[in-house]
């Protein structure tokens, strides 16, 4: 199976025997940073530092002047990534024989929030979420789009890995984050997710829905979630809050946005890059989930894209609905954690991988080559060569 390590581009700059490291492990790829969010990373080979804090989302190359026209948009990465930070590690990645995909963050993004606050997610108490841009609102979805296209064509790169394309929630892990107090279950998750901004206001409308009205009734299923009686029926739960056709409708009005964006986007990326360039979504089949992988239609998605990204920290479950749905060429990766410290398992790399292969997977992505300890890269090798 084809394999790709997640790597940044601090993993790899600085460090002249990083590409050669990453090459040794077996794999024919990496899926490379380009842009991503505001984060903490253990570097534990690299000669020059052992953490590396970027302070805030931002791209990790010199965005071009179509920003100009835009009130949305990008930062430059500060000293973390200075420069062309990505296209220094994918020259390194080049000349070390390995193909390079693009790695673009989306949705997700607490800088945007933090300048443009009306951009953000409000819940039904009127809280605002300024790491999740609401997807539903015009300006957001041609900065996100613009974005996609501009991250995810760089030289270099001949595919691209769009992460967050697609609603993100209340589920973040954001700063120090303290909401794990109150288990919410996936019911909770989504009703603490349904965004009341004025795009989405109208949204509901359009659906049949007051908003007002919604919002209360949101207000009233989670009632129990804070008492402590969240159960885990998913889907069940939320119409049982809701009412079946409540429930619908919201689902409904998120379902199109976020299809219509991701259909946008990856036609953006299409017409930005040389013929054979690969778009795939880090993705999740239920399409009211969000998050990192987005909640999609398998169906829709695998019509629309060249292949999806499926999380396996906790099985391979998530894979066979694609399945259902692939073509001969479609690209179905099973992303498998190989960090000991992050809850991953390398020591079962082949055995997961051939599980992975089971349920329809066709490659591997491994998160992540950069944080993962020496010893959990030996494993990660072994397992390689068994495949």
């Amino acid at each position: 199976m084809r394999a790709s390590a997640f790597v940044y581009p601090w993993d790899v700059n600085g460090d002249p025997g990083a590409p050669g490291r990453i090459a040794s492990l077996g794999v024919d790829q990496v899926t490379l940073a380009a842009a991503y969010h505001s984060t903490r990373a253990l570097t534990p080979r690299h000669p020059r530092h052992r953490i590396v804090t970027a302070e805030y989302a931002a791209v990790l190359y010199p965005p071009d002047e179509r920003w100009a026209r835009h009130a949305l948009r990008p930062h430059p990465a500060g000293d973390w990534a200075p420069g062309d930070a990505f296209g220094e590690a994918a020259s390194a990645f080049a000349a070390a024989g390995l193909e390079v995909h693009s790695w673009v963050v989306l949705a997700h993004n607490s800088r945007l929030g933090a300048e443009h606050p009306h951009t953000s997610v409000v819940n039904a108490y009127g809280d605002r979420y300024p790491w999740a841009p609401c997807i539903a609102q015009p300006a957001t979805r041609a900065y996100l789009i613009a974005l996609a296209a501009e991250a995810a064509v760089r030289p270099g790169a001949s595919g691209t890995e769009l992460e967050s394309l697609g609603w993100y929630g209340l589920q973040h892990l954001h700063a120090h984050d303290k909401t794990g107090g109150v288990g919410l279950g996936e019911a909770g998750q989504y009703l603490m997710s349904l965004c009341f901004c004025p795009t989405c206001r109208v949204g509901y409308g359009e659906q049949g829905l007051d908003a007002e009205e919604l919002a209360a009734a949101v207000r009233a299923a989670l009632v129990p979630v804070w008492r402590g009686a969240a159960k885990d029926d998913d889907w069940g739960d939320v119409e049982r809050g809701l009412g079946a056709e409540t429930a619908a409708a919201t689902l409904a009005w998120r379902e199109t946005v976020a299809r219509t964006l991701q259909e946008e986007t990856v036609a953006a990326v299409r017409a930005a890059a040389p013929k054979g360039f690969r778009v795939l979504l880090h993705a999740d089949p239920v399409s009211h989930h969000c998050g990192a992988n987005a909640g999609v239609d398998p169906a829709h998605i695998l019509a629309a894209a060249d292949g999806v990204v499926v999380p396996c920290v906790d099985g391979t479950h998530r894979l066979a609905p694609f399945a259902r749905h692939a073509h001969v060429d479609t690209v179905l990766a099973a992303n498998l954690t190989v960090v000991s410290g992050m809850g991953g398992a390398p020591g079962r790399l082949a055995a997961d991988a051939a599980r992975a292969r089971d349920d329809g997977a066709n490659e591997l992505r491994l998160y992540h080559a950069g944080l993962a300890s020496d010893a959990d890269l030996a494993a990660v090798r072994e397992g390689l060569a068994g495949l």
